[in-house]
């Protein structure tokens, strides 16, 4: 039980583009269509992958399961825990969407998909991921501790081991880290 409710860390990257690119795709349906019960399945998806990450999302079973091994790249893979609360984020707007709609006020449900949309647009098409932005400067904040998610709080030394990888240098990570 407790390996079904958990996320992948780390999170490949392709996979989470491919994702946001379904969460773009039925975002822009509902925008046009105007119909409230297509927040159903949406809103669900950013709760399944909250809580089990792609296990029980039908949308993330297709992007890990299909789409990426399709995909002939080399993958990069990132911290799995801000991957997680963007989910969370999403699910807020989906949520906060599902419930306008229900409380008979479209417009703000229409709003807050339009929202989600550029979001999801941004990191399906650019890898800028909202959520994952907002989740670092709650982290420099301290309002999530650091051990919520290590690899993001030595920022410095996945830099440098990027940049050293990109040269071709075969130097540690370990010394080039700030003392």
């Amino acid at each position: 039980m407790r390996r079904l409710f958990s996320f992948p860390n780390p999170v490949n990257d392709t996979s989470a583009r491919l994702v946001a690119a379904g969460v773009m795709l039925q975002a822009v349906v509902l925008l046009i269509l105007r119909s409230g019960w297509l927040l159903i399945p949406l809103t669900y998806g950013f709760a399944a992958r909250v809580l089990t990450g792609p296990t029980l999302s039908p949308l993330g079973q297709l992007s890990t399961r299909v789409l990426t091994p399709l995909i002939r790249t080399e993958h990069r893979f990132l911290p799995g825990p801000p991957k997680r609360f963007a989910q969370a984020v999403g699910l807020v707007f989906a949520g906060g969407a599902s419930a306008a709609w229900l409380g008979g006020i479209p417009v703000l449900a229409a709003v807050l998909i339009a929202m989600l949309t550029i979001a999801a647009s941004l990191e399906a098409g650019r890898g800028i991921c909202l959520g994952c932005k907002a989740f670092a400067v709650l982290m420099r904040r301290g309002i999530i501790p650091e051990s919520v998610c290590e690899q993001c709080s030595n920022v410095t030394s996945r830099l440098i081991a990027a940049s050293a990888e990109k040269s071709g240098s075969s130097m540690s990570t370990d010394l080039m880290s700030p003392i």
